[in-house]
């Protein structure tokens, strides 16, 4: 059975819902045991007996957030058993198909993780404004994302 950990670090909740919403993708597939967590709360090492990392970050000032660069780093110390990460991340501003912080963690993933395969493009989720809401319909592409993401690890 193929084992998915949906980590995400929110500040007003939309990467939180986001991530939720990307579990719920994720179930809607038989066959997959998951967990979620807040990126201060989740034991690193239980993470790292899952077979997928589904990292999640908000954009701050162009970047991921400091607590998800600072668990990725903690990651890269680990001997990770997964074989696969995915990440997205929440943004405010001009409509984008991935924004540049998602861009940047993928970046990051590769470098610091780079025994793990990156599944699938990143997913960027468009707040309105700094606290939001989600903007309508961007929730949908979590559910998506969370079952392409299974469809992309059952491929390999």
């Amino acid at each position: 059975m193929e084992k998915v950990f949906v980590v995400y670090d929110s500040k007003y909740g939309n990467t939180k819902l986001a991530a939720e919403n990307i579990l719920e993708g994720i179930r809607e597939v038989e066959g997959i045991e998951t967990a979620i967590g807040y990126v201060k709360d989740v034991d690193i090492r239980k993470v790292a007996d899952f077979d997928t990392i589904v990292l999640g970050a908000p954009n701050h000032m162009g970047r991921p957030s400091q607590a998800m660069k600072k668990f990725v780093n903690r990651l890269a110390e680990l001997d990770l058993k997964s074989k696969n990460v995915a990440v997205f991340g929440t943004y405010a501003g001009k409509i984008r198909t991935v924004d540049r912080a998602v861009k940047k963690l993928g970046k990051m993933v590769e470098k610091k993780l780079s025994n793990l395969n990156l599944v699938s493009p990143g997913l960027s989720i468009r707040v309105n404004g700094i606290r939001g809401p989600i903007v309508e319909g961007e929730l949908s592409k979590c559910v998506d994302f969370g079952k392409k993401l299974v469809g992309q690890l059952r491929s390999q």
